[in-house]
């Protein structure tokens, strides 16, 4: 594992202990089991801004925690049969390949070197996951008519589309640990508006992003990047929230909790930008 230097959020900001570790981890994991989003988007600011965590610890650890977390929630999910196999296939047809290239990348030195920019791509990110769970609705809404108007054109360039909206986010993924919850959400919705409703879109967003961040956590793992102590405090509190949440999907007011999820994530996107 590996013990990081504080970043340059230290400076700004009261620092957080490790203590607190597995109560963030129960945050982030009954956010994922509730809405299969938000995980990287919230967990990655909290470590870099509340932990004060370099850049490159955060993206490798968050990744790992990503897919412990999201596993602990997949049997409930399959019990529950929510989730659409063929739109997962085809998106790890595009975000697999994605995530073996950055790691690849990585292994160079140069991905991590100057983080101020992955920094701000980050921010961006999480601001615009936050714009999606607020708007996401609208968007699905939008597309749903261009489904109805001209429904074998859009049936016949789903499957391309699908593929390359799986490569954006595998990229993104990989690269900040962030966009595999509201921005592939928010893909989702818009290419497959009459079949994704809600708790189909939790559970097929969710699937589809566990191999993604495996591979990639994995990939760090080996490069050094990934300090274990922090991931197992964070999974302390995790796994146990994550399946709570996911056995509340059925009931819980899934659109109450995106629209919460949204404003902090608003403001969490903002300060990471502003920083």
């Amino acid at each position: 594992s590996r013990d990081p230097e504080p970043s340059f959020y230290c400076t700004r900001i009261l620092m957080l202990s490790y203590e607190w570790l597995p109560i963030a981890g129960a945050l982030v994991g009954l956010v994922v089991g509730l809405t299969g989003v938000g995980g990287g988007a919230l967990m990655a600011p909290i470590l870099l801004v509340g932990f004060g965590l370099d850049l490159a610890t955060v993206v490798a650890t968050d990744l790992l925690f990503a897919t412990v977390t999201k596993l602990a929630v997949t049997r409930v999910h399959h019990k529950n049969q929510f989730i659409d196999w063929q739109v997962t296939k085809r998106l790890w047809l595009g975000s697999i390949p994605a995530t073996f290239f950055i790691v690849w990348l990585a292994q160079t030195g140069e991905l991590f070197a100057s983080p101020d920019w992955v920094v701000q791509l980050l921010g961006a990110l999480v601001l615009l996951s936050a714009v999606s769970l607020l708007f996401g609705d609208r968007i699905q809404a939008l597309q749903s008519a261009r489904r109805t108007e001209d429904p074998d054109r859009f049936l016949k360039i789903q499957p391309a589309l699908t593929i390359l909206a799986g490569g954006i986010v595998g990229t993104l993924v990989t690269l900040t640990s962030v966009g595999a919850g509201a921005l592939g959400a928010a893909l989702l919705r818009a290419l497959y508006p009459l079949r994704m409703q809600a708790k189909r879109l939790v559970a097929t967003d969710t699937i589809h992003a566990i191999p993604v961040s495996l591979f990639g956590g994995l990939g760090y793992l080996v490069l050094g990047l990934t300090n274990l102590n922090v991931l197992a405090l964070l999974l302390l509190g995790s796994v146990p929230a994550a399946i709570f949440g996911g056995k509340l999907v059925a009931i819980a007011p899934v659109y109450f909790t995106r629209t919460v999820l949204g404003f902090v994530l608003c403001l969490a996107g903002l300060k990471l930008l502003l920083s």
